[in-house]
Parts: structure tokens; C-alpha cells; sequence
């Protein structure tokens, strides 16, 4: 709900005369989430009660009645890849008998989805992660997912906390004792991973305090309603150094992006590629790259016949000379449904026809599997914004980006006639065995 009502207050300032909707990510969500979860403190059950640095924990998590064996339908979430598991955090869901208003997903819980066995399974974490959110931004290095930012009942934050994904136990850990000065509260943000580096970039929150490199654009518009903090956008880099665990900011040259956010990230080589996003009243489709070795700035031209100005799309990197591009929300208020592939070496975008022209999406996730496949999952179906239930969705969207690797198509003639040759699987190394064990157990749960 939070995440909407900033949402909505963006799209409320449109209304009084400021800006229009959701992507900057505005107050709106904020606002609105915090009275509807005010409204129903009694009714939903916060999994842990605690409180956070002298702040009364406010109730505004969902609660399930019954365990469901697919993880809940969700917008602003979070996903990242280890290996063949792609983990997935956070968002919210609609309320279910509050009309359009939502509820943040337990912040102790994960769902994890094997991309070969096509199982998911819900874990329970542990630790110090001090409330739900969306809008978060999610990164996995060597095997450890870590969250910064993100909105929340009480509006933005600029804690960061690790996850080491591959520990017996899951538990949630709050990165302190940080060196150098941190990005400020924001949400709707990028990231690019660089030589044990976390790179972020843009968002929207509040305005920074401190000496900031880049420039913060005020959103006139985020502080007319309940009194809220105002809030903007901002093209601010900030690198936190995973080794010596330090903030610091790169002195930039070049052709410097707008302030913007829900845009969207992709690191390819040494290049940070930055996408569209949303600035004051404009989604825009313009395509950035900084190099993250000179911190030189480039803007690549985007043809008259290419994709359209949006925000809460997906970027993500499908090989070392391609980009694939997927859904988003435009300035008119549509969700889009359209998949685009960039290819970096030919500054060249190409349309990418799929199935899934039915299923638009915003503020979904999108992770890339080691089969050349791209994992779409949850987002929004409809305009966010609109006084109406939001459609938010928990359905697994599978894009094939890339050609299958011999080894896949093996697997599948395999798996084709298992009848014939299943006896002279032991044959096989562990390692293609357990792979062709669990595409089996897919293959019985599907019942084909």
C-alpha cells in the first residue's frame, strides 16, 4: 500500500495542479499507504513486533491465512539470481477487503523459485531487517543478495542490509559502521555491479543532506498533501565498495542523464546502461551508458521507430552484446506489454516478439537463467494509478531470448524419450544428472 500511495500522490499532485503519477515515485503512495494502514492497524498481523530506533512499529504487512505454494501476487518487489535460484523479496499486494488500497509482504519472507525443477518454496528469514517495502533495490554478488533503500509506512530509507543466500540459514544482516557518506532516503532506484562495487543510481525521496555530487530536481507537488516531507528526483551516483566498505561518489564527465527514477539499470562489461525512468511529468525512452572505469558519461540515440517513453520497465543483460527490454508504463498512463532487444555493439534495438503480448507489466522484476531465458515475474497489469483494484500479478512470465545451449536441447530429447532411455542415466556425470532428475520432477508436475 505505501509504495501505491506514493504512487497515488504523485498522481494526486497531477490533480492539484502538480505532477502527475507514480514513477518518480512520489509522496502519493506514501501518504495514502500510511492512512489505509493506520485505518487497519487491528486488522493485519505484523510477524515480528519491535521497535526500530525508538520508532513504533506500525502493522502494515499482510498477513496469509492458509500457505499458498506460489508466492502472492506483488508489485515492487525484489528479485536477484545465485546460481540456478532466483530469490524473490518484498512488495505489495492488494488489501483484500480495502478496494484498491495494499499491503507491504512479510519482511521475513522469501520465495525462491528453481529455474530447472520450475518449484518454488517459501523460507522464513531471520535477523535485523527492520520493516517491509517495496521499491527496494536488490543485488546478488558471490552468492549474497543486498537490499538499500526502499518506501515504507513511515516513507523512504537509506539503510542497506546483506543476505548471504547460500548459509544454512537465511538471516538478514544491516550493513553499519559504513565509511563515507551514503546515498540519501530514496526508493525506485538503479544499480550496476562492478569489481566487488555497488553502483547506484537515481531515484526519488527526499533531498540529500550534505554534500551530494549531481543534481536533486524538487517535486513541488510531494509536499501538498498531509503534510509530507517534500521529495524529488536525482541523478546522484553512489559506489559503496564491498572491500574496504566505503560510500563514495565518482567526480563524472560527459553527457549527464536528467534526474529520474523507476528507470531501469544493466551493467554489460564496464558500461552501466540506464534506460527511460520517470522525471516531473515524463517518462522517457532516452538510453544512457557511463564507463564505470572513467565514470565518462555517453548518450546513445534511440530511434524514432523504437521503444516509447516509459518507467517500471525491465533492462536486463541476456549476453555480452544484448539487453532485453520488457513492459513498463507510459507518460499516457499505459501498461506496456512490448519486449525489445538492445544490441550494444550496433547501438541497434530490434523488436522481440513473444507469447506474452496479453500480459502487460510494470514494476515487475526480471532475471536472467542460465538457458538464455528471461524470468518475468509479479508487477501490474493495469494503471497503478487509477482509483481501481490494482492488478498485480504473481504469474511467471518465460521469455527464450537466446538459442538454447546444446545442452538444453539434449536434456529435452532426453526427457522426450525418458521411457526408452532412463536405464542409462547413471552413466551420466552428477552434475547432468541431478540437472536431468529435477527438469523431470517439472516435467511429472506438469503432467505431461
Amino acid at each position: 500500500m505505501a509504495e501505491r500511495m506514493a504512487d497515488m500522490e504523485e498522481d494526486m499532485g497531477d490533480q492539484l495542479g502538480g505532477e502527475d503519477d507514480n514513477d518518480s515515485d512520489r509522496d502519493e503512495d506514501d501518504r495514502v499507504f500510511a492512512w489505509v494502514v493506520n485505518d487497519d492497524m487491528d486488522e493485519e498481523e505484523e510477524e515480528e513486533e519491535e521497535e526500530v530506533e525508538d520508532e513504533q512499529s506500525l502493522d502494515t504487512e499482510a498477513s496469509e491465512s492458509f500457505e499458498l505454494d506460489t508466492p502472492a501476487e506483488r508489485s515492487g518487489h525484489i528479485a536477484v539470481v545465485d546460481r540456478n535460484i532466483m530469490y524473490v523479496w518484498g512488495g505489495y499486494k492488494n488489501a483484500q477487503n480495502h478496494g484498491f488500497f495494499d499491503l507491504y509482504l512479510p519482511r521475513n519472507e522469501i520465495w525462491t523459485y528453481n529455474m530447472e525443477s520450475g518449484v518454488w518454496n517459501k523460507h522464513v528469514a531471520g535477523g535485523n531487517l527492520h520493516t517491509s517495502m517495496s521499491g527496494s533495490c536488490g543485488v546478488c554478488v558471490d552468492g549474497v543478495l543486498y537490499l538499500f533503500g526502499g518506501h515504507h509506512a513511515r516513507g523512504n530509507t537509506n539503510r542497506i542490509y546483506r543476505l548471504p543466500l547460500r548459509a544454512p540459514n537465511l538471516v538478514w544482516e544491516e550493513m553499519k559502521d559504513l565509511k563515507g557518506l551514503p546515498p540519501s532516503c530514496k526508493d525506485k532506484l538503479g544499480c550496476w555491479v562492478q569489481k566487488n562495487r555497488l553502483i547506484f543510481f537515481g531515484g526519488y525521496g527526499y533531498a540529500p543532506q550534505g554534500s551530494h555530487r549531481g543534481t536533486f530536481e524538487y517535486d513541488e507537488s510531494s509536499s501538498l498533501m498531509w503534510d509530507s516531507p517534500g521529495r524529488g528526483w536525482n541523478n546522484h551516483i553512489h559506489i559503496l565498495d564491498l572491500e574496504t566498505s566505503m560510500w563514495s561518489q565518482p567526480i563524472t564527465t560527459g553527457d549527464t542523464p536528467s534526474p529520474r527514477a523507476a528507470h531501469a539499470c544493466a551493467t554489460v562489461g564496464n558500461r552501466g546502461y540506464v534506460f527511460g525512468g520517470r522525471y516531473k511529468n515524463f517518462r522517457l525512452n532516452d538510453l544512457y551508458y557511463i564507463d564505470l572505469d572513467t565514470w565518462e558519461w555517453h548518450e546513445m540515440s534511440v530511434p524514432q521507430q523504437g521503444p516509447v517513453g516509459r518507467s517500471w520497465h525491465s533492462f536486463t543483460p541476456v549476453s555480452p552484446d544484448h539487453i532485453f527490454l520488457f513492459g513498463g508504463f507510459t507518460t499516457d498512463r499505459e501498461t506496456l506489454s512490448d519486449a525489445w532487444l538492445y544490441c550494444v555493439s550496433k547501438n541497434e534495438w530490434k523488436p522481440f516478439k513473444h507469447s506474452h503480448t496479453e500480459s502487460p507489466r510494470l514494476w515487475h522484476t526480471a532475471c536472467s537463467g542460465p538457458d538464455g531465458e528471461v524470468f518475468v515475474f509479479g508487477g501490474c497489469a493495469n494503471n497503478l494509478l487509477s482509483h481501481h483494484r490494482a492488478a498485480h500479478s504473481n504469474e511467471l512470465l518465460v521469455f527464450n531470448v537466446q538459442p538454447k545451449s546444446l545442452v538444453r536441447f539434449c536434456m529435452e530429447t532426453i526427457l522426450h524419450h525418458r521411457e526408452r532411455l532412463s536405464t542409462y542415466w547413471d552413466c551420466l556425470p552428477k552434475h547432468l544428472l541431478h540437472s536431468l532428475k529435477q527438469r523431470m520432477a517439472r516435467v511429472n508436475t506438469l503432467g505431461s
